[in-house]
């Protein structure tokens, strides 16, 4: 981890590296490249590095002041359980851009105790949600 570097750097991302992790997750399959970079360009993004290397991603949505949405958070397999994912969010949550954000937002199958960590819990009001998903071929 001494190689290690998160940075918020566009020209940094390795879009196929990105894209490939993304496809084969179960929150984007199918998502294609061109979708992968049109996200990438109107979000605020994070890449970790380790040796050069990008192993890790993570996205954000937001208006800086009411509400910020984070998606697409992955560290690669093979880089699992050595903490890169919570210096990752340790610096996405301490990124002075942020700091005026009133709500988080985020979903997630399986990484829970990861984000209670930083805060997140249950939505108080799930009646109050809704969304709406547009399938388009």
């Amino acid at each position: 981890m001494d190689d290690m570097i998160i940075s918020d750097d566009k020209t940094k991302l390795d879009i196929v590296l990105i894209h490939n992790f993304l496809t084969t997750s179960y929150w984007a399959v199918g998502r294609k490249i061109e979708e992968v970079k049109k996200s990438i360009e109107h979000s605020i993004c994070f890449g970790v590095y380790e040796d050069g290397k990008q192993i890790g991603f993570a996205r954000i949505v937001t208006d800086y002041t009411v509400i910020a949405y984070l998606m697409d958070v992955f560290i690669l397999e093979e880089y699992r359980g050595k903490g890169f994912s919570k210096l990752l969010l340790k610096r996405i949550f301490e990124d002075e851009r942020f700091k005026r954000v009133k709500k988080w937002m985020l979903a997630t199958k399986d990484a829970h105790s990861l984000y209670a960590q930083f805060g997140f819990g249950g939505i108080k009001n799930p009646d109050r949600l809704m969304e709406k998903i547009v399938l388009r071929k």
